[in-house]
């Protein structure tokens, strides 16, 4: 009787360790899981999913696709799923498909992008930072590294998140900003921002999107120029962007915790389906400043898909 009931003990721990529950969430992003910067999310995603034990679909258009990713939400909402967690990065070509799943009964929550507009669309909260408030915290601290003229490198031209970033940075530094516009390949920033800065020697600060996609190649294009004078910053961590920031090729980086953004939008969505429970409001993910003293802290968590 005693090893049966231990037995039996044994088994409820097990059951509470690893929860099932019987709930279908569908997540629908703006960028792909191969992405180094969605790959946290997804990472978040997939960990939220083991931890809850709710069946998790990721899905992602193959490049940047406005129509295709409507499309994809049209889909997901008619599965009808216990929970949908979407990127906003165009309200207008992605709001009506976000509204019929609203219009369906469907919890939404949305992530990354389109703070701004989650809540008029009808999500239920937005995990994510405000990217013009990113963007203006950057740029004043920029300036107050010395930065007088600075690029701001659009790597993905159309996400209304990424020109929120630009406009903030731009207010924030107080100088002359020109917005550099690039495609995702780390060869064509660089390139570009090369001919940039070549054209224009008075430009001292160069702020990067991504930390991957541009950021990396922007420290890059200055090392290659010789232009030790030019400060590099960049939106979101890669473990390569943070070596350059412990080795002082570039000035910081600013974190928004892109696995919370994943991770915190299927547990709020599990819970909500078990147990109908909701946050009363947006989570602030970030923004965080990595400088010199906290990247060497965070440099293996991103290269493990954490951070």
């Amino acid at each position: 009787m005693k090893k049966t009931f231990a037995a039996l003990l044994g088994a409820t721990a097990l059951c509470l360790a690893a929860p099932v529950l019987a709930a279908d969430i569908v997540v629908v992003a703006h960028g792909q899981a191969n992405d180094p910067f969605w790959s946290v999310v997804k990472n978040g995603v997939e960990q939220a999913a083991k931890d809850t034990g709710v069946n998790v679909e990721y899905r992602s258009p193959e490049t940047f696709d406005m129509v295709a990713m409507s499309q994809l939400i049209d889909a997901a909402v008619n599965q009808q799923p216990d929970g949908l967690v979407v990127s906003i990065p165009d309200a207008d070509a992605l709001g009506p498909s976000i509204q019929r799943a609203v219009a369906a009964g469907i919890p939404v929550i949305s992530i990354n992008s389109g703070s701004d507009v989650s809540k008029s669309l009808g999500a239920l909260l937005h995990i994510g930072q405000d990217e013009k408030d990113a963007g203006m915290k950057a740029g004043a601290k920029l300036a107050e590294m010395g930065g007088k003229k600075g690029i701001c490198v659009n790597q993905e031209v159309g996400n209304v998140s990424l020109d929120l970033r630009c406009a903030g940075f731009a207010e924030g530094f107080g100088g002359p900003v020109t917005v550099l516009p690039t495609g995702n390949d780390p060869t064509e920033i660089e390139s570009k921002l090369r001919a940039a800065l070549e054209a224009d020697p008075e430009v001292d600060t160069v702020m990067a999107l991504g930390a991957s996609t541009a950021g990396e190649p922007s420290v890059a294009a200055v090392k290659a120029l010789g232009r030790s004078d030019v400060k590099v910053a960049s939106f979101d961590l890669s473990a390569g962007f943070l070596e350059a920031i412990i080795a002082g090729d570039a000035a910081f980086a600013i974190d928004q915790q892109q696995f919370l953004q994943g991770y915190l939008a299927v547990d709020f969505l599990a819970l909500n389906a078990q147990y109908g429970l909701m946050p009363g409001g947006n989570v602030p993910s970030g923004p965080n400043l990595i400088t010199a003293d906290k990247a060497a802290q965070v440099v293996e968590l991103s290269a493990k898909g954490i951070r």
